[in-house]
């Protein structure tokens, strides 16, 4: 039960533009005032923007138009493909002002059009041969959408929709369509007490305690780990003046996505990136090239402005704390250091079950500094630190900063989706605007180069992402509230219940005692719906034989055991930081 990506598998890309073409027939034959824009491909299916004059578009309406186009399917008309020149092009759209438009973009010789019984669409294609290959289509929801994406333009409706070779494969989806809609961040986020957003602030998530405890964790795990392998930590300021921006180029390139405000008549910005600061640190010393490689991590907090329909609870947000690192090493330690930034992340994101994969991005065809020697040594340096980890990478031709070459990060959900959390980018562009510089074996000054690197990305996204990936039953360690302890008969057993609860305590998690006046079902089940990963019923027997009887969150089987033996486990399981909750 997974979410495909459908832009990733040429077939399906096909099968689902060939879909929101039959779309669009369908709704011809139902509003045949319909003007159409664009039917676009996405990563999960297909949509398009549609004028529908004075008719604005129900559920119900989507169930009239998935209808008509199982019709027409049945049907089964080919798909004919046909060049056109412009002139023949304005001819046949010259009542569809959206596909005029279209068109006028278009250079002459390179329009194409496609057929289907009785409807013609501009298009660059490809389809499916027919549409009787288009049976197993969904449409799934509509909304408004601005023409060319332009506030300014008028509104109009946007219809999508998934397609699949199979009922097999469409029934499928659908499934995990509907358990991600369980997993929603936001859902549980307000479900669990983890955070809010406040319209005070938007974009600005606020955590709650619960939300604190999560996020304290992830930063403590991200400390250790970092101690461990040689990194120095640092804080800088989180308002710096116009001359760093205009240094480091952010304030030209930027500057719109940047807030920024006056200080004693100085022009200061909220920074958007942490980089900045780190060369300011590396400044502050002199250095050797026996000091490098510097690693120098931040957990800073960013603020980037986000437009308001844009932002999506963690997801996308205008402040976010990003895990960077910058290290600053020579050029024959690149390849050391890059394997030694590989190794990590795979320590760091194991932990939490998530497999990944790399992609490399090499030089831009234009605009990129440096001279092409140093270009190729670099990919080459990036590409052996990834045979030297073990692991496999596929190359992004020309997808590399102007400033070096990069490798992006993709780790993979329990749900099968795809999330670009980690980079490591090589940077040969900003020690030099800052005038780093080191002494070299010879005693010549020479400047280093530069890897950013993160792992989370941004503490807030990667919350949300792990929020949906273990469906809030998050492991024993990363918790917020790890155990709720439930007498059977509140006076009864309280007792021994207390004992429970403390010695817990003594260990150092994370424990509620549940003695409300409450029917015990009433109190399991709530224990259940907030996720807490072990609920500890005790009674008669219990007290007896100094047992304790656990239920895992999600589960309705329970298990008996001696308490000094639960206590050994659920000591080791928070130790290793196992992902799965005790058998």
């Amino acid at each position: 039960m997974e979410l495909v990506n459908i832009l990733e598998d040429e077939h399906l890309s096909m099968l689902n533009h060939s879909a929101a073409h039959l779309m669009a027939q369908a709704v011809k034959h139902l509003y045949p005032q319909a003007k159409f824009w664009v039917g676009p491909v996405i990563a999960d299916g297909f949509y398009y923007d549609m004028d529908l004059g004075d008719v604005n578009l129900t559920d119900e309406d989507l169930v009239k138009i998935e209808k008509e186009m199982k019709k027409l399917a049945k049907d089964g008309k080919r798909i004919v493909r046909r060049e056109v020149s412009k002139e023949e092009a304005r001819e046949m759209f010259q009542d569809d002002p959206y596909k005029e438009d279209l068109i006028e973009g278009l250079e002459d010789g390179s329009i194409t059009v496609y057929s289907q019984g009785d409807f013609t669409d501009l298009c660059r294609g490809p389809h499916v041969e027919s549409v009787k290959q288009l049976k197993n289509v969904k449409l799934l929801k509509h909304s408004g959408a601005y023409w060319k994406g332009d506030k300014n333009n008028k509104v109009l409706q946007r219809v999508y929709g998934i397609a699949f070779d199979t009922k097999e494969d469409l029934d499928g989806y659908l499934e995990a369509l509907e358990e991600a809609k369980k997993r929603d961040h936001k859902k549980l986020g307000r479900e669990m007490n983890l955070f809010t957003i406040s319209e005070y602030a938007p974009g600005m998530p606020i955590f709650l305690p619960d939300g604190m405890i999560l996020r304290n964790l992830l930063e403590d795990f991200w400390y250790d780990v970092h101690a461990k392998a040689n990194y120095k930590f640092i804080k800088t300021p989180i308002i710096m003046s116009r001359e760093l921006w205009e240094r480091s180029g952010h304030w030209d390139h930027y500057q719109n996505n940047m807030y920024t405000t006056k200080v004693d008549d100085r022009d200061f910005a909220i920074k958007p990136m942490n980089c900045p600061g780190a060369l300011l640190v590396y400044n502050n010393d002199l250095h050797s090239y026996k000091d490098l490689p510097l690693r120098v991590g931040e957990l800073g907090q960013v603020h980037r402005h986000e437009a308001s329909g844009a932002l999506n609870g963690l997801f996308r947000v205008r402040t976010f704390t990003q895990d960077d690192a910058h290290i600053f090493v020579t050029p024959d330690q690149i390849e050391s250091e890059v394997k030694g930034v590989l190794t990590l992340i795979d320590k760091i994101y194991s932990v939490f079950g998530l497999p990944y994969t790399i992609e490399l991005s090499t030089r831009p065809e234009k605009d990129y500094i440096g001279t092409e020697e140093i270009w190729d040594r670099s990919e080459k340096a990036l590409a052996d630190a990834c045979h030297a980890a073990g692991k496999d990478y596929v190359v992004n031709p020309g997808d590399g900063a102007f400033y070096g070459p990069k490798l992006d990060i993709h780790i993979k959900d329990s749900l099968g989706r795809d999330w670009q959390c980690g980079t490591i980018q090589l940077d040969m562009n900003l020690p030099e605007r800052f005038n780093c510089t080191y002494v070299d074996q010879d005693g010549s000054k020479k400047t280093p180069l530069m890897l950013h690197r993160v792992v989370y990305g941004s503490i807030e996204r990667f919350i949300g992402i792990l929020i949906e990936h273990f469906a809030g039953h998050f492991p024993l360690w990363l918790a917020p509230r790890q155990f709720v302890v439930i007498p059977v008969h509140q006076e009864k057993h309280y007792e021994y219940a207390k004992k429970v609860a403390d010695q817990l305590e003594a260990l150092g998690m994370r424990v509620t005692l549940d003695d409300r006046n409450e029917k015990l079902g009433y109190r399991v089940r709530e224990a259940q719906i907030n996720k807490i990963p072990y609920q500890i019923v005790v009674g008669d027997r219990d007290i007896e034989n100094n047992t304790v009887t656990i239920r895992k969150s999600g589960s309705k089987d329970a298990q008996t055991l001696d308490l000094n033996v639960a206590l050994d486990k659920f000591k080791q399981e928070v130790e290793d930081k196992c992902l799965f909750v005790m058998d």
